[in-house]
């Protein structure tokens, strides 16, 4: 099921994406869980394990989002930086699929080694010149990320596009951190990545709509089908292409299009 006419395609999709980008989306999405933040480094911090674990049922997610507030004591920045190593090793009871306690201890403690070196998580996302995409960003974020590490078990949770992954999980945390917050629902927090250069957090549902609609040609859902898909959204709003993010999900999950 193609359009054959461009504009009325970009209408239907401005139109989808205005649609589910509102705040009643916030209420079973994920991002729900770091909207519980105020302070920037909280919800960057949960931002970026949420969007790690954000796989399988919405609500289980989001169940695990609440337990891992517990488990910070409401502070994420404070308890990475200060948690004693009986508190650290509390962690280990943590559990979301194949997202465990060790798995959480090894983000903790390498996000506490990302801190001591810089205020945000943003300066490690930023391009170098002429990149006119994030993934070689991604790439080197994942390389620095487990510095410490880069045996543990928890590498294979951060996804690499160079590797030729779609990096579904980290894309969508850049979504949350760099899109504007207009609508309420994106933050809008880092302001030195170009929400132009974003790429969609390809899945399943997303993928199956951009094909229906004629947006996207290649079968895998890899990453040259983010490339691909990141090419026909960018001709339908060069500053802005990830917005219809909210369009393809709201489609392929809400009305099974």
């Amino acid at each position: 099921m193609g359009y054959s006419n461009k504009d009325e395609l970009r209408s239907f999709l401005n139109y989808k994406a205005e649609q589910y980008e509102s705040l009643s989306f916030i209420e079973t999405d994920p991002i729900l869980v770091p909207h519980l933040f105020n302070d920037l480094k909280d919800v960057e911090i949960m931002a970026f394990i949420m969007a790690t674990i954000a796989w399988g049922n919405r609500n289980s997610i989001i169940k695990s989002g609440e337990r891992l507030i517990e488990l910070f004591d409401n502070s994420p920045y404070e308890f990475i930086m200060n948690a004693s190593e009986a508190e650290i090793n509390n962690l280990s009871s943590f559990v979301h699929r194949t997202f465990n306690g060790q798995d959480l201890i090894c983000f903790v403690q390498n996000l506490k080694v990302l801190y001591e070196k810089q205020n945000s998580l943003e300066w490690y996302f930023l391009n170098q010149e002429d990149e006119k995409h994030l993934q070689f960003a991604i790439s080197r974020f994942k390389s620095t990320f487990f510095s410490k590490h880069p045996q543990h078990r928890s590498f294979k949770h951060i996804a690499d596009p160079l590797n030729k992954s779609a990096a579904k999980r980290i894309n969508l945390f850049l979504r949350w951190m760099v899109r504007p917050n207009d609508k309420g629902v994106d933050f809008g927090i880092w302001k030195q990545v170009d929400p132009s250069i974003l790429s969609i957090p390809l899945d399943v549902h997303s993928g199956r709509v951009a094909r229906k609609l004629g947006l996207l040609k290649r079968k895998q859902n890899d990453h040259l089908a983010v490339m691909e898909l990141d090419k026909s959204l960018r001709k339908f709003d060069p500053n802005d292409p990830v917005k219809f993010d909210f369009a393809l999900f709201g489609l392929g999950v809400f009305e099974q299009f």
